[in-house]
């Protein structure tokens, strides 16, 4: 018998609209983070932060409590990276012992430090592997377990060799970016390609790449097919989007933030990322990691990051964002450049 969580998340598959996920993005998805995107609405669906595992790997404790005290009343899917399959299935048993909805395997991380170990999307280049480590997973996992993926490692080609991998072992869910991972998130996403797993494959699939808008987010819907939708960045810049693609579906006015509202969303921000005891400069310059991607929708000059990453404290910090924020015009917050280079990707970022 299934899982309250796994039901939850069946519940979530059966709704009329699409099923929007936050995507896992490492540093940033945290308990905090899932509190305060719960209090703008949020997505149906949390991918946690990924596990590292290996031969002597334990549950990472921070991450483990996004699961146990999961505040956002939806499901929880606890995401896995690593290539060791016996430390995979001993991982993956653990965390069944928590209210998970499933067990996620990471195929897309395309951060260096990780796909130069064969890990995440450094896996797309070994489709033999990745066949083993599903058919061990899918053996020991006893609620739901799905995978998320990029399109192949240096090329797409062997894209259709995993579909078939995908199949075989019955995963519950398929997320598919559309890029491979040496594109990282400089190219266009290739959306063909989450047609064709739509296509191919049983299990619903959720479309990833670029979605940062309640417009985009239909336009790619009517694309791919999808079940629904994974976003990462977009809900970083903007908190509101999920609440504004259900409001899109349901036919109804799209709620636009004022730059007020939007400056409060940037308080409440800091305040709920903030550790206990944490010195002034170091919580800015996690902050400055937030603003790469919101800054990306505040104007188009690029000023307005240029400042941000040359302060040092909250009260100048925040004297820069009521510069530019400080007033009741409404904001789309949609990227007026195009999207960030690889070297400004936050590491194991999906979204």
């Amino acid at each position: 018998m299934s899982s309250p969580a796994a039901q939850h998340l069946d519940e979530a598959l059966r709704q009329p609209g699409p099923v929007l996920a936050l995507a896992p993005m490492q540093d940033v998805t945290d308990l905090p983070f899932w509190r305060l995107m719960s209090q703008y609405g949020g997505p149906d669906v949390y991918y946690t932060e990924y596990f590292r595992v290996h031969s002597t790997s334990n549950l990472n404790k921070p991450i483990l409590e996004s699961i146990t005290k999961n505040p956002t009343g939806r499901p929880a899917i606890a995401q896995m990276i690593g290539n060791d399959i016996p430390a995979l299935v001993r991982t993956a048993k653990e965390l069944q012992q928590h209210p998970i909805a499933a067990v996620d395997l990471n195929l897309g991380c395309p951060a260096p430090v990780v796909y130069r170990k064969c890990a995440g999307g450094g896996l797309l280049r070994e489709p033999g592997k990745v066949d083993s480590i599903l058919g061990a997973l899918r053996d020991a996992i006893s609620t739901k377990f799905t995978v998320k993926t990029r399109i192949g490692f240096d090329s797409p080609d062997v894209f259709e060799q995993l579909l078939p991998i995908f199949a075989k072992h019955s995963i519950d869910l398929l997320t598919v970016h559309g890029r491979t991972v040496h594109e990282m998130y400089r190219s266009e996403v290739h959306y063909e390609f989450i047609t064709r797993a739509v296509e191919a494959m049983p299990c619903p699939v959720l479309a990833n790449g670029n979605i940062h808008s309640a417009e985009k987010a239909d336009a790619v819907l009517r694309q791919t097919g999808a079940r629904g939708l994974m976003i990462g960045r977009g809900a970083i810049r903007n908190p509101w989007v999920f609440d504004q693609i259900r409001q899109w579906h349901r036919g109804e006015p799209l709620f636009v933030p004022s730059g007020r509202q939007v400056l409060a969303y940037v308080r409440r921000l800091y305040e709920m990322v903030r550790p206990p005891d944490v010195r002034e400069i170091t919580q800015i310059e996690k902050m400055k990691k937030y603003m790469n991607f919101l800054g990306l929708g505040v104007e188009p000059s690029g000023e307005f990051l240029h400042q941000i990453r040359r302060v040092r404290f909250e009260a100048d910090f925040f004297r820069v964002c009521a510069e530019f924020l400080d007033h009741d015009d409404p904001m789309p917050l949609e990227p007026f450049s195009p999207p960030l280079k690889s070297t400004d990707v936050l590491a194991g970022e999906h979204g």
